[in-house]
């Protein structure tokens, strides 16, 4: 992982670590978001008694911990894994994984600049982190369309770069609603009022599109960021869909939900 944070932590955080070595009554780790080390002892480790630290520990595994005491003169770091919650650890977990997941999109576009890696990645992080405490959050606004990465500092070309490939792999997943539309009439015009209504239903929003299956059914797929403008979309392509009903037409919708 290439990301590091500046100084020591502060009493109370959450870090992630891993053991490094393992003694009787205490473990010693790395804390890997910050490249110093800590020791978690025996009663720190988990509840009650512990005969084996190797039952709840292992060398070289990442564990979640809480930092109980810093000694910044002597740069000892006292830590808990017993104290860290579920929800802490998930919470934790997650932030990381997305960090990891904004490195390797640097990492992809460093090979696809034929650069190192590292070089492309500090280039971004000395001026990122100055604002942001990880890499992902700055993505996160790069996708949201909150903040320029040139006006951040990067340079142009990098700048641009970037920009492009957080897009295309960090755009928020996409809600999709389906269903298949019945158009019948046995009015004199009745071709015609179907064409006036599959046009009145394209052209209620752009995220909507209506295809032709066959024998005077349709599909009608409206593709959205959230349920909600979603399902406002089906709800006005419906209310189009419902008005074509008389007694010598028949229109009717099915639909279901999924995410893409």
């Amino acid at each position: 992982m290439y990301y590091k944070r500046q100084g020591i932590p502060e009493e109370d955080e959450i870090v992630l670590c891993k053991v490094t070595k393992i003694f009787p009554n205490s473990v010693f780790v790395d804390l890997l978001e910050y490249g110093h080390g800590g020791m978690v002892h025996i009663s720190e480790i988990a509840p009650g008694r512990i005969r084996n630290l190797r039952d709840y520990v292992s060398d070289g595994r990442q564990i979640v911990c809480k930092v109980l005491r810093l000694d910044r003169e002597k740069g000892h770091i006292d830590l808990s894994l017993r104290r860290v919650n579920s929800t802490q650890r998930v919470e934790k977990l997650e932030e990381i994984k997305q960090e990891l997941k904004a490195e390797a999109l640097v990492k992809n576009l460093a090979k696809k600049l034929q650069k190192p890696a590292e070089k492309i990645y500090q280039e971004i992080a000395g001026k990122v982190l100055k604002k942001y405490s990880h890499i992902y959050g700055c993505f996160q606004d790069v996708v949201a369309g909150v903040v320029d990465l040139e006006k951040l500092g990067l340079e142009k070309s990098l700048a641009k770069e970037v920009t492009t490939a957080v897009l295309d792999k960090f755009k928020p997943p996409k809600i999709m609603l389906q269903g298949e539309v019945t158009l019948q009439s046995y009015q004199p015009d009745g071709v015609e009022r179907i064409k006036t209504t599959l046009q009145k239903i394209e052209l209620v929003s752009p995220t909507l599109t209506i295809t032709y299956l066959g024998g005077g059914k349709y599909k009608l797929v409206v593709e959205d960021l959230d349920y909600k403008p979603a399902e406002k979309t089906l709800a006005k392509a419906e209310e189009i869909i419902m008005s074509f009903n008389d007694k010598f037409s028949v229109a009717s919708l099915s639909r279901e939900k999924k995410d893409v």
